[in-house]
């Protein structure tokens, strides 16, 4: 059973395997979700013919066995988790995890509406079944890392969002005391020309609400300049930070190389030493 355990915990768990790649299971399993979710997002066209919609119904008892044979057996590979406790303790702890909820979220999502007979109650089953995307997050060492990057930098991240906010208040109060007057459904207040403001700086630009003076248009050119460089401040912090974590990453395996070089080299000096003592046994003249 141990034996057995340790085999499930490796192929299920990214990193845990020596090789530290993707196993053929975790492959597999890629593969299912990808087949899972666009089977969740044929679903909800209407016009799918008959003996479609019953293959669908087919593939959705099929999806919801994988994924819960895979919940089951994650909990019980758990137990070979790295840490203190029991078994049963880093099993609950893996239950209790972002991932582990994510898991139970989608077995219970591509089931559920198997078995459940309100309309409405179905309708948001089947939607729900497309967060099975959410399990790509643990196969995937890049985007694990693009989120401890966002996590180091999220100070930063804030101070750019207060003033990407206060360009958007400041673009909205210039154009309401401008064309407040002129075109008071769309400017008649600050609320209705946050809407204005929001899609200038973020270069969105609808065309639906514009300015007509001439003054308003030299704000509007202004805030609109601006929404470059807000786009252009959170994605340099971002990638700088994914940058640092990358090389991060590099560091850890080179050090990790390092010191099986160096294990390798005590084990070989070792291995001389044994040597040198059979031959010098060996060449020893017997009594």
């Amino acid at each position: 059973m141990a034996g057995l355990r340790t085999k499930l915990h490796e192929q299920l768990f990214v990193g845990a395997h020596p090789d530290g790649r993707l196993t053929i299971l975790n492959r597999l399993l890629i593969i299912t979700i990808v087949l899972a979710i666009v089977a969740a997002a044929l679903s909800t066209e209407p016009t799918i013919p008959p003996h479609w919609h019953r293959a669908l119904l087919l593939s959705e008892f099929v999806f919801g066995t994988v994924f819960l044979l895979e919940y089951l057996a994650r909990i019980f590979a758990a137990a070979e988790d790295e840490g203190e406790g029991s078994a049963w303790d880093k099993r609950w702890r893996f239950i209790r995890s972002p991932l582990g909820i994510i898991d139970l979220l989608v077995v219970l999502s591509t089931l559920m509406p198997l078995i459940v007979a309100d309309a409405a109650m179905l309708r948001m089953l089947r939607l729900m079944r497309v967060i099975a995307v959410m399990k790509f997050g643990r196969f995937s060492y890049a985007i694990t890392e693009l989120w401890r990057a966002i996590s180091d930098r999220i100070d930063d991240l804030i101070i750019t969002a207060a003033v990407a906010f206060i360009l958007v208040l400041f673009g909205a109060t210039a154009l309401y005391m401008i064309e407040g007057h002129i075109q008071p459904e769309a400017f008649g207040s600050i609320p209705r020309a946050l809407y204005w403001a929001t899609i200038t700086l973020t270069t969105v630009g609808y065309g639906d609400v514009v300015p007509i003076t001439p003054l308003g248009k030299v704000f509007a050119a202004g805030l609109a300049m601006s929404g470059i460089a807000f786009v252009a401040m959170p994605t340099g912090i971002i990638v700088a930070a994914f940058s640092d974590a990358m090389q991060r990453r590099r560091d850890h395996l080179i050090d990790d190389m390092r010191r099986h070089l160096e294990a390798l080299d005590i084990e070989d000096e070792h291995i001389e030493a044994k040597i040198a003592a059979l031959e010098r046994s060996r060449s020893r003249p017997r009594q």
